[in-house]
This record gives structure tokens, sequence and C-alpha cells, in this order.
């Protein structure tokens, strides 16, 4: 099996698993959140990097009618499918392009205090959009997406990335409008990608709201399997429902 078939495997295998997850019931970070009340404004300052972000990302009961899941490379049951489990194991031919390698395979940039991932989808066959939010120190976030912004600029005419016996390459990377502004900024790409013969476009969009970025990824992994072309764009409903509670 070539290295692009296995890349392309892996994606459905991780997708899948993440919807089957979802639809067994709900996370238990939407449990929690349909749980607990609301945190008082001291509660929230004494509330640890990881607590802060369970607390802001979407549940399911923010985007009626879809599944969400747990997609955390690092220690879902899917992780072993991923392309690459931890920045470590990412090489880039081009430096400059390792912020999109890690957006564009559900990895946090720069240095995080702490990040999570979710998935989200109204089913298998529908693309998928992953949620990334992580917290920084003061200032690390809006260089994190300074690096983020450069690296669109800079790698307009494609990169790849390596990890393990994974390779994905990307034939152009493009600036475009984000599905919804927010936040203190906003920046949005799509890129292109040839898989088993068939071009790929996948969306990303970032957000910053003072020290969380949100990093938004959308994959159609059965189109990619199936070698059809897709073009699997962002789902506003899940980007403007996780834009409303970063405000």
């Amino acid at each position: 099996m070539n290295r692009a078939t296995k890349t392309a495997l892996s994606t459905l295998t991780l997708l899948s698993l993440a919807s089957l997850t979802a639809c067994g019931g709900d996370s238990g970070s939407d449990a929690d959140s349909a749980e607990k009340p609301a945190a008082t404004a001291s509660e929230e300052k004494q509330a640890t990097p990881e607590e802060r972000l369970k607390q802001l990302v979407i549940t399911k009961a923010d985007v009626s009618g879809m599944d969400v899941s747990d997609a955390d490379v690092s220690s879902s049951d899917a992780s072993e499918f991923a392309f690459a489990k931890s920045q470590q194991e990412v090489t880039v031919e081009k430096p400059v392009c390792a912020p999109l390698a890690y957006a564009m395979n559900q990895l946090p940039l720069g240095e995080p205090q702490a990040d999570l991932t979710r998935s989200v989808s109204k089913g298998l066959n529908d693309p998928f959009t992953y949620v990334m939010l992580a917290s920084y120190e003061p200032e690390r976030a809006k260089s994190t997406m300074t690096d983020l912004s450069k690296a669109v600029d800079a790698c307009a005419d494609g990169f790849t990335a390596k990890a393990n016996d994974n390779t994905s390459t990307y034939d152009s990377v493009t600036a475009e409008k984000p599905v919804a502004e927010a936040g203190d900024e906003s920046l949005a790409f799509r890129s292109t990608l040839t898989v088993l013969g068939a071009t790929h476009t996948v969306h990303a969009q970032a957000v910053r709201s003072g020290d969380v970025l949100a990093v938004y990824f959308s994959v159609d992994g059965m189109a990619i399997a199936n070698k059809r072309p897709s073009d699997a764009k962002l789902s506003p409903t899940v980007v403007k429902a996780q834009n409303a509670k970063l405000a």
C-alpha cells in the first residue's frame, strides 16, 4: 500500500471512529456542560486552562441535529489512525508552512497551555468540521496567529508534510473570506491536494479571542477514500456557534 493510499484510509478511519463515538451518545463534555451551572467570575479566574477550554468548547446542545465527539489525536481511541499525534512527529519541507500542516491535521498551533479538539458532522457521509481550541500565555496567541498568517502568504504554491509513514502534499494554499468574522482577529484559507488521483479542497479558519485561539478545519474523508473529488466547506452553523461561545 503506498503512502497516499494509507493516508486516505487513515483519514477515513479516523472520521468513522469519531462518528461512531458521537452516535453512541453525547460525549462526557456535553453531559458535564448540561449538569454544571454557569461559573461565576471568581470561579473562572481560578479555572485551569484545561477547565476553561472545556467550558468554552461547543457541545451537541449548541449544534442541533449534529454529532459532537472528542477528536484529540493524542488521547482518543482513533489516535493510531491520525496523521500525527504531536507536532514533534511532523516534518515540513518549508518550515514556515508548519502551522498549516498542524491546522489541517488536528494539531495545536504554537505552544499552548492547553488544547482540545472536537469533530462535528451530520453523519459519516457528510464532511467533518473539526474545532480545535487552544489557550496561551499573554501575547502568545497573537504571535501564533501572526505565524499562521505568514504561512498562508508564504505557502501559496503548496508544501509537503510528513509524519511517520504518512505523507501529505498540499498543491496550493489560498487566503479566502472567513465564514464569520469574530474575536480580535480572523483569517481563513483553503488548500488543494491530490489523493488517489482525485483533487480535494479543504477549508480552514482561525479566530483569536484574547488568549484563546479557535481553528476550524473541514475535510470529506468518505470522498477521499472513494476517490471522488471533493470541496469540504466549513459548516457555518459550527463556526458561528463556537465563535459565539468565545465572545
